[in-house]
């Protein structure tokens, strides 16, 4: 079989471990990384209360306690999928301010 391959495959190595690194968290700075990954924790918890402020109809056993509990819940669940699901605000805070930084 003849290999059709334009791109030597050196130069494929290297293509690959390039966009590897693209998509690699930056590991500059330790403490930015941490803030950017707290931000981007509150700003899923905001989403959270926004969507539970949605209602279809009115709740029956509505309580304060019930609302307090919700809160704590939804700021549990933004500090778990922060930490699980990229969403990329933290990766572009870092690289943002990870310029200014240096």
């Amino acid at each position: 079989m003849i290999d059709v391959s334009i791109i030597p495959a050196d130069m494929e190595a290297s293509l690959i471990t390039a966009d590897q690194r693209r998509f690699e968290k930056p590991q500059d700075n330790d403490d930015l990384r941490a803030a950017a990954e707290k931000f981007e924790a509150i700003f899923l918890n905001e989403f959270l209360k926004q969507s539970r402020k949605v209602k279809l109809a009115e709740d029956l056993f509505g309580s304060s306690a019930k609302t307090t509990y919700e809160e704590m819940l939804d700021r549990e669940y933004a500090d778990n999928l922060s930490g699980k699901v990229n969403l990329g605000i933290a990766d572009a805070l870092v690289l943002q301010l990870g310029k200014k930084l240096k």
